[in-house]
């Protein structure tokens, strides 16, 4: 079980990628350095590599969507129980063609100035 409260997204997806992502800024942090664009050009490439890779992760089953997982899959070392259908509103996974429909629970129609526009519940803003 995890030790904290809140359901971070701490994944083995996330901590590969940004293990991965760190080495990738240190190669280009080097080139800027030594003036090297063959090194900025592989901190570039390693970047790249960590996307993909975190990306495969993702939907291998090692990431998390948005939102709250259930609190039984908390810990990094567990894969994501939703992950072969894709997530609503992931677009790594509408990327990968995983379109499961997004959940419209929480949208109520909002009646402003005679005009009806969908809403998110809570956090909604508008700009008129």
């Amino acid at each position: 079980m995890s030790a904290h409260q809140y359901d971070h997204g701490h994944t083995f997806a996330g901590w590969v990628g940004c293990a991965i992502g760190s080495v990738a800024a240190g190669v280009a942090g080097a080139g800027v350095v030594m003036v090297s664009g063959l090194l900025i050009a592989g901190g570039i490439a390693i970047g790249v590599v960590a996307l993909l890779v975190t990306w495969a992760l993702h939907l291998s089953g090692w990431g998390k969507g948005p939102g709250l997982r259930p609190r039984e899959e908390w810990g990094w070392r567990v894969r994501d129980s939703s992950a072969p259908g894709g997530h609503g509103a992931c677009l790594g996974c509408r990327l990968a063609g995983r379109r499961r429909p997004v959940d419209v629970a929480g949208v109520v129609p909002v009646r402003a100035g005679g005009e009806t526009e969908a809403a998110a519940a809570v956090g909604a803003d508008s700009v008129r």
